[in-house]
């Protein structure tokens, strides 16, 4: 539990900083165009040629963008700045879904040493993680698009290599006392 309120908290504070850094760019790119809107115009219109329009499009383009105060914001700070003000994180689901998440995970691997003991208990659980990391990555690829067998074995190798150093350090603790 303990440590799913800590990955809840650092998940929250993670996306708290990463959004508050979006909104400093945010109020900064908007003082520019206050202070400066004509050379924010020209930095749009460079924008656009880049992106293979022809000077008079692109003139055109930013001339018509610039007419709305908040239409001229959001189009520089996705253009300049790749930022939306609409995908900032939520730092409160981000929280939940990390506190969620270390939960189960945390949950899955020791429920079959609530019925059973000693090796049997030990291989369910290797079993019960195993599984659980291959699920998890293979769901990955409703989002990635990339092979639901090599995000599966991914997230199971990666899991499971944690696990192995978290149980050797254990073995370490437990064979040497504490450190």
């Amino acid at each position: 539990i303990g440590s799913a309120f800590s990955m809840g908290s650092s998940a929250y504070l993670a996306a708290k900083s990463e959004r508050e850094v979006h909104e400093a760019e945010i109020a900064r790119e908007r003082r520019e165009i206050e202070m400066d809107p004509a050379h924010e115009r020209e930095e749009l219109e460079l924008m656009y040629q880049i992106k293979g329009f022809t000077e008079e499009e692109a003139r055109q383009m930013s001339d018509r963008v610039s007419r709305s105060p908040e239409q001229f914001l959001q189009t520089m700070v996705a253009e300049e700045l790749g930022l939306s003000e609409e995908r900032l994180p939520n730092p409160l689901n981000s929280a939940l879904v990390a506190t969620v998440s270390t939960a189960i995970g945390a949950f899955l691997p020791i429920i079959p040493f609530f019925y059973a003991s000693g090796g049997s208990a030990v291989i369910q659980s290797l079993i019960i993680s195993i599984v659980a990391h291959f699920a998890v990555g293979a769901s990955k690829t409703f989002i990635t698009g990339r092979s639901w067998v090599t995000q599966g074995l991914e997230m199971t190798l990666v899991g499971m290599l944690g696990g192995a150093l978290a149980y050797g350090f254990g073995l370490l603790i437990g064979a040497h006392g504490a450190l």
